[in-house]
């Protein structure tokens, strides 16, 4: 294995620093980007993986992604992530996740964490009865899911407007990859607005019976990607977006709520090259961590959903640049992402 430093996804990190508690069976990666904004925020992935290396990747990948997410909400925070590497059982005992809080305390307020894949906001109570730098507890908004689901609802329908011309989402053909709290909450507000849904998830029953709840259609999970619609919305795990998966696409955008959609970077550019609008996913996803982190700075409501709503025009901003200058949307939030961060 390559030092930490020698990975393609290191980009200049400030700090990575893994933990293990042997007598808990605790093994973490936490990442710290940039604190160049503020404190280093990104929630905590509790996930089983292939080997260490695929879990430090992850956290890398996540935890630049965190800063990008971050500094394009204007939100007064740097970007990190967390990963506990869970057994194959997914087994999460509490003596774990106090050493993980114990872990994440030592780093004095550098990182604070909150809910990813795998964690819960019981989970985050448990945390914080450890360490203060938890985010998105009860009292501090909770579950971010349905911000996220807002933020990404009002995403796709800035993409309808770009690229088939208009807003209304009444007829346009949406289907959504994954309808877990995010998907499942995009699925609901695009329903109200009239839209056609192809839905899928790992989970068959729950797409199936969402699917029948709002009039959509439901398919497997390995097909979602390859249905003809006006826009493709990935809402579950990462690096989707592959030459062969870009290849495949027959709609005319992609905007989710995933985070680290493009599997390798270049397929921003093979989007482009069919014609496929993209919308960046930190900027589209934001709406969870805008409510996360809503303490940082004693936001209120109002001021949450002010910063939420600016996600369309920041979306839109991307894409006038990107159709002025020829470069990527994903090369143009990139740019504008590090200028904000100093890099």
């Amino acid at each position: 294995m390559p030092a930490i430093w020698d990975l393609p996804d290191f980009d200049a990190h400030e700090a990575v620093h893994v933990f293990e508690d042997r007598k808990s069976g605790l093994k973490a990666v936490i990442a710290v980007h940039s604190t160049h904004q503020g404190p280093a925020a990104g929630g905590t992935r509790f996930w089983h993986y292939g080997d260490s290396q695929a879990a430090i990747t992850d956290a890398l990948r996540l935890s630049r992604g965190m800063s990008y997410k971050n500094a394009m909400a204007g939100l007064p925070a740097g970007g990190g992530k967390a990963v506990i590497l869970a057994n194959p059982q997914r087994a999460k005992p509490q003596d774990m996740l106090d050493a993980f809080a114990r872990a994440v305390d030592s780093l004095g307020g550098q990182y604070i964490t909150a809910q990813d894949v795998g964690m819960s906001e019981a989970d985050m109570v448990s945390l914080s009865k450890v360490t203060p730098h938890v985010a998105g507890l009860p009292h501090q908004g909770g579950d971010p899911g349905p911000y996220t689901a807002r933020g990404v609802y009002l995403g796709v329908q800035a993409a309808a407007k770009h690229a088939l011309g208009s807003d209304d989402m009444n007829g346009v053909h949406v289907a959504i990859q994954g309808v877990g709290s995010v998907g499942g909450g995009l699925a609901r507000y695009l329903a109200a607005q009239g839209a056609k849904l192809t839905l899928a998830d790992v989970d068959t029953k729950r797409a199936a019976e969402l699917a029948a709840e709002l009039g959509g259609v439901s398919v497997a999970a390995d097909v979602i990607m390859d249905v003809e619609a006006d826009i493709f919305s990935p809402c579950a795990l990462g690096a989707i977006l592959t030459a062969s998966t870009v290849a495949d696409l027959k709609v005319k955008a992609v905007a989710g709520g995933a985070n680290n959609q493009l599997a390798i970077g270049p397929e921003g550019q093979m989007l482009a090259d069919r014609g496929i609008l993209y919308a960046p996913d930190y900027v589209i996803n934001a709406g969870g961590i805008i409510n996360v982190l809503r303490h940082v700075d004693n936001a209120d409501d109002a001021e949450i959903n002010r910063r939420i709503d600016a996600i369309p025009e920041r979306l839109s901003a991307i894409w006038r640049e990107s159709d002025s200058s020829g470069m990527t949307p994903a090369q143009v939030a990139d740019n504008m992402a590090q200028k904000l961060i100093g890099r």
